[in-house]
């Protein structure tokens, strides 16, 4: 019975001990989805500021005509 109970412990405290990594590594996930998140909307300002000036641009082109 003594063996059990030690071997169970030992169980309890690996089953804890994961689910702490699990809780860092996921909090350290959902940061870098974040900041993924941010650098593309970051990125999309940048492509809709490329694509207004190359509209712009497009515009007041002459004619050759």
């Amino acid at each position: 019975m003594e063996t059990e109970l030690k071997s169970l412990e030992e169980k309890v405290f690996l089953l804890l001990r994961l689910y702490q990594d699990t809780r860092i590594e996921n909090k350290k996930l959902r940061k870098e989805l974040a900041d993924t998140h941010a650098q593309c909307e970051k990125l999309n300002e940048k492509i809709h500021v490329a694509a207004d000036r190359l509209e712009t641009l497009l515009l007041n082109m002459p004619d050759n005509e």
